[in-house]
């Protein structure tokens, strides 16, 4: 039962005929986990909160340094040193006492990372590097988690979302990460301050449509955003058979580090 400052605060959402007020319960009900508080988990983490998503994991082990300012926008200048999940959950309980926080200063690894998906809804893919993303795919298609990947560097970004073992995977596209120096880095490369601000909030609408079980999904379309040209593509994307995680005969069928990945998007540093 919403109260009435919970019917107040989300007013706008309440009035929607797809939300209203069974909607916004299932989302104060809803559980995100938020694997990155950098630039893509920034936007995340803050409409994730205002939207009232009742319980929202971010996990990071970073700290906040200078070159995250400029597109890293959950962070502020006072901040520069402190823990990333400590800085990002003052501003999401800030925007929204409503929610709850679970913080987890720690690099995501195949140790850790069945665990930390198993109490979550829906997972969000804000990390960096390929060794992550693939993590997250095939933790998440072994567990049966849906999850957002999303990825930027320089002026383009990209995003998909998966349903395990029913829509194609990261895998199913890349099956395996690419060789080591073959992609440069954000900190080589460069990335446009607002490009994850984009492709941030495209993750955190399909997590509300997930939780409210509206809409479509980005699945099986990989969506690409270049943003000098303002332009955006959609890719369609079949599940593969041959995919080593979710396809006929996967071979992956334990979590594994990939060590030798490299860094997409060097956003935590």
């Amino acid at each position: 039962m919403l109260t009435e400052e919970q019917i107040q605060r989300y007013s706008r959402h309440i009035i929607l005929k797809d939300v209203g007020g069974k909607g916004q319960q299932k989302l104060l009900d809803g559980k995100v986990l938020i694997i990155g508080a950098g630039g893509l988990g920034a936007p995340i983490a803050l409409y994730l909160a205002a939207a009232g998503v009742g319980t929202i994991g971010i996990a990071d082990a970073d700290v906040v340094d200078i070159t995250n300012l400029q597109r890293q926008v959950i962070h502020f200048t006072p901040d520069v040193g402190k823990p990333k999940v400590e800085s990002a959950a003052e501003k999401m309980r800030a925007i929204n006492p409503d929610v709850t926080v679970n913080t987890y200063q720690e690099w995501v690894s195949a140790a850790n990372i069945a665990d930390l998906i198993a109490g979550y809804d829906f997972v969000i893919d804000g990390t960096d590097n390929f060794a992550a993303k693939f993590l997250i795919n095939d933790a998440c298609i072994l567990g049966g988690k849906a999850y957002s990947h999303g990825g930027i560097l320089q002026f383009d970004g990209q995003t998909i979302t998966i349903r395990p073992r029913e829509s194609a995977c990261y895998r199913c596209i890349f099956p395996a990460p690419p060789p080591k120096d073959a992609i440069p880095t954000c900190s080589q490369a460069g990335v446009i301050g607002v490009l994850p601000a984009v492709i941030g909030s495209l993750q955190a609408t399909e997590a509300i449509k997930y939780l409210l079980g509206k809409g479509e999904l980005l699945t099986n379309r990989l969506l690409t955003y270049n943003a000098l040209q303002m332009k955006f593509r959609e890719i369609p994307i079949r599940r593969s058979v041959r995919c080593p995680v979710c396809g006929d005969n996967p071979t992956v069928k334990e979590l594994k580090d990939e060590l030798d990945a490299l860094t997409v998007c060097d956003l935590e540093k």
